[in-house]
């Protein structure tokens, strides 16, 4: 019986790596091949901004619920010391914040509209422009 206890232990660790060394690699191929789009430094310098805009999506009851919660949530994995890759990875610690970061706000804007995200923005047009184009939103020049 132990061992089998042991077995699952170690393929559950087993597939938590592959499933890391997957999302790792997502990371690198996109920063490759994006050189046109948002980059990770620039995303990274408006972090301020966006977890002002973050809380302030949150915090506004017009929205439904569940978005909410996705922004609460994203809110504490910013605010958590653990990361899926850790920060004091150069270039790739930060990344896998700003996909997911990205990735939220994506979700957010399908659903709310991307005038929710423009009334909402505490940062400049230029840091704006960059959000949109980390979300590919198609509207990313407006």
């Amino acid at each position: 019986m132990s061992a089998w206890w042991w077995q699952a232990l170690l393929a559950l660790a087993s597939g938590l790596v592959l499933v890391w060394l997957a999302l790792v690699a997502v990371l690198l191929v996109g920063a490759r091949r994006s050189p046109g789009r948002a980059t990770v430094a620039s995303a990274l310098r408006l972090l301020p901004d966006v977890i002002r805009l973050t809380r302030r999506l949150a915090a506004d009851p017009v929205l439904p619920r569940g978005i909410r919660w996705r922004l609460w949530l994203l809110l504490g994995y910013l605010l958590l010391p653990i990361d899926l890759i850790p920060d004091f990875v150069p270039v790739l610690g930060y990344a896998d914040d700003a996909v997911i970061i990205a990735l939220v706000l994506r979700s957010v804007v399908r659903t709310a509209g991307s005038d929710t995200l423009a009334r909402h923005w505490p940062g400049t047009p230029d840091g704006l422009v960059v959000i949109r184009r980390l979300c590919r939103l198609d509207d990313a020049t407006a």
